[in-house]
């Protein structure tokens, strides 16, 4: 019984999704959510877990972004972002991005290939100041040097041969930094050129993030903001989502007992 309780709640919350379709597009507003842990700091590149991706992800932007419309990531699935295209010399040890003009940083600056080559360096540890942690710089142990040619070019030299490697760059884990803000910084106030600007981190409380008005993609963000509220206990959390005061849960936090027990 418990076990088709929970189907039928599935299939209740899926129909009252698609019966107001022009609802769940209007754009606008602020969305509320909750969230399960208090992350250690803001900056992607220095963090191992989730709590810090999923807030800041938005912030950001990637060279290139897995398509989140195909259920299965795959090479044939990574789509442009920041970079318009990319290019492999015909011996494989060199992948050449040609970025996208009119990008600006948070704060205004330019986006430019200099980013790029920055932040690579930056995991690559070759550069003055270094990242407090850095637990993904084992991904690029294959990366050379990287170039920037002008503003609109940038490469990554490769050791060898390595497919793979956009992959890796299409993760959410691969944000672009910018040259001037340094790390210290990021930790606690990050600036990216995505869809959404960083707002305040108050650790066990709250995260949130707002609307950018003059990001590249210009009928994006939908929505005005996000309010991320910290609750590390899931039973309290789906009390709160009930009683109205978050708009959405997720489906894997969401089990029969708990829903017995509301």
């Amino acid at each position: 019984m418990k076990r088709y309780l929970g189907v039928a709640m599935a299939a209740l919350l899926l129909a009252a999704v698609a019966a107001e379709p022009a609802l769940a597009q209007k754009p606008g507003g602020i969305l509320r959510m909750y969230h399960w842990d208090s992350p250690p700091s803001m900056s992607i590149h220095e963090e191992v877990t989730l709590a810090t991706d999923v807030p800041m992800m938005g912030v950001f932007n990637n060279l290139v972004l897995f398509d989140q419309h195909v259920v299965r990531n795959s090479l044939q699935s990574i789509m442009p972002e920041l970079a318009n295209s990319w290019s492999w010399s015909e011996d494989g040890t060199q992948l050449t991005f040609r970025l996208r003009h009119g990008v600006t940083w948070h704060d205004g600056r330019p986006f430019t290939a200099r980013d790029v080559e920055c932040t690579w360096n930056l995991l690559l540890g070759r550069t003055a100041e270094k990242l407090r942690t850095n637990p993904r710089k084992s991904w690029y142990q294959n990366v050379e040097s990287v170039s920037a040619y002008g503003d609109d070019v940038a490469t990554l030299h490769l050791k060898r041969p390595q497919p793979a490697l956009l992959a890796l760059l299409a993760s959410g884990l691969s944000p672009v930094y910018p040259c001037h803000v340094p790390p210290h910084e990021m930790r606690i106030h990050p600036v990216g050129t995505g869809p959404f600007r960083f707002v305040e981190f108050k650790p066990n409380e709250s995260i949130r993030v707002t609307k950018n008005p003059d990001y590249w993609k210009k009928d994006r963000p939908y929505l005005d903001g996000i309010e991320y509220t910290i609750i590390p206990n899931r039973s309290t959390a789906i009390l709160a989502f009930i009683a109205g005061k978050f708009d959405m849960t997720f489906p894997f936090q969401v089990t029969v007992p708990l829903l017995n027990g509301r």
